[in-house]
């Protein structure tokens, strides 16, 4: 599995985000970009779907000490979290895990720092 997941039942789409993003920031998380996709969808192809944001998400300073190991790990940052409506009333909530995104990479202390964000992006979906 390449993400973390919870469905997230009774909730309103911007309810699930507002959640997500506090749940972020407990955790050291920051957002860096906000991707709407269902705007962009409709924008650029005149299609319509669910509710669907990408929060890039941050922890400053395990960015920093990944960037300090390997400096083109920046490729796979932020870490993407989706919030994405399933139509039937309830959300899911979906986090990279950074272990698996970054598994091409042959450097045994970046995996170490991967493990740590593994963990905190792991905790940040069970505390919803």
């Amino acid at each position: 599995m390449y993400t973390f997941n919870k469905i997230l039942a009774d909730t309103t789409f911007d309810d699930a985000i507002a959640h997500t993003r506090q749940a972020l920031a407990d955790k050291g998380f920051g957002i860096l970009t906000e991707v709407d996709v269902q705007k962009t969808m409709k924008t650029k192809l005149d299609e319509t779907m669910p509710g669907y944001v990408i929060l890039g998400a941050c922890n400053p300073k395990m960015a920093f000490e990944a960037l300090k190991l390997e400096p083109r790990v920046g490729a796979m940052l932020p870490c993407n979290v989706i919030v994405r409506d399933l139509g039937d009333g309830s959300v899911e909530v979906s986090a990279i895990d950074p272990v698996a995104s970054m598994s091409a990479i042959d450097n045994a202390e970046l995996h170490n720092v991967a493990s740590q964000v593994r963990q905190m992006l792991s905790d940040v979906v069970a505390a919803l």
